[in-house]
């Protein structure tokens, strides 16, 4: 999908978590859209492997106040695309307080010194939040799932992103923030981390490739809404260049199950791997599917990648790098 307006080459842009999966591929579009870019990212899941050479990087965190206050200072961001988070939801069920430390109160960090810096302008600047789909309604009766379904995430990282979207509700309304929330479905491509939890297109292709048998948890019965980066980043894309706000589910509508996932995968590289199931994961939703027509409706955006598609190229990404 093209671009719906020329780029203005003086408006300085923050992305946060720049150097990770998702950021880092909406950092080269943004380049490429010839935006000046700022990336923040202390690389405790991002690498310098995936930062843009034509951006400058910071590796700080964002509950570093003293840091972000100077940068801001420095730098002068017009808006902020809000990436970093701590990712893994299995992690946040372990350890909810770490969770809250960064995926709240780091945030909230955020917010608070882009409000007081030089270029903030209420008029004009964006704040354009990534958050979840996937987590953030919890197990619901109504599939695909709308952005009116009352929100009801079972795990720590799902209420973090709620209790974020609700803060900036809350600026938006008081001091006049213009934010965007793009509740994301589960994301999935090049670039994306193998070693964790939270990628498990991934960590499948990861463990195929090095003859492994992937782990299924559970029976492998849940079901996930897969769209690929590319699409989601032509969603932030749009998010800043239109004169829209509020929160919007990206996705793609449809369910796949985790064995169906394996299989598809598992097809790619010929076919060749045995599953193996392990027990189920507290926390874990049973199943989860965005319905994304306010998307297309209002910020003209629908996935353009269908899966087998999008599997494909993620796997070609995988074989080059091993």
């Amino acid at each position: 999908m093209k671009s719906i307006q020329k780029p203005i080459n003086n408006q300085t842009i923050l992305v946060t978590g720049g150097a990770g999966f998702i950021g880092s591929h909406l950092v080269d579009r943004l380049v490429k859209e010839e935006y000046k870019v700022i990336i923040i990212d202390n690389l405790s899941t991002g690498t310098r492997k995936n930062l843009n050479p034509q951006t400058k990087f910071y590796k700080t965190d964002i509950k570093n106040k003293k840091a972000l206050t100077e940068i801001f200072k420095k730098e002068k961001p017009r808006h902020i695309f809000h990436l970093a988070a701590q990712i893994d939801l299995r992690k946040s069920v372990n350890d909810p307080v770490e969770d809250a430390k960064i995926n709240i109160l780091g945030s909230l960090n955020l917010v608070q010194c882009f409000l007081r810096s030089p270029n903030f302008n209420s008029r004009i600047s964006k704040f354009i939040f990534s958050s979840t789909g996937g987590a953030i309604y919890g197990d619901t009766e109504i599939i695909p799932t709308s952005e009116n379904f009352l929100a009801c995430p079972i795990s720590p990282y799902g209420i973090a992103k709620l209790s974020f979207e609700h803060y900036l509700d809350y600026y938006q309304k008081i001091f006049g923030l213009d934010f965007v929330s793009l509740r994301y479905a589960n994301v999935y491509g090049p670039r994306q981390n193998s070693k964790g939890e939270s990628g498990v297109v991934a960590i499948f292709c990861d463990r195929i490739l090095s003859k492994n048998k992937p782990i299924i948890y559970g029976n492998g019965r849940q079901t996930r809404d897969y769209v690929f980066v590319d699409d989601v980043v032509e969603a932030n894309i749009l998010s800043l260049q239109k004169k829209i706000k509020g929160v919007f589910n990206i996705g793609t509508g449809k369910e796949t199950s985790v064995i169906q996932l394996f299989q598809k995968i598992n097809k790619i590289f010929g076919g060749k791997i045995q599953k193996k199931h392990g027990p189920s994961k507290k926390g874990e939703q049973k199943r989860s599917c965005l319905d994304c027509r306010k998307a297309k409706k209002i910020l003209g955006w629908q996935n353009k990648v269908e899966l087998d598609e999008g599997l494909k190229k993620t796997a070609e990404w995988f074989r080059k790098k091993t």
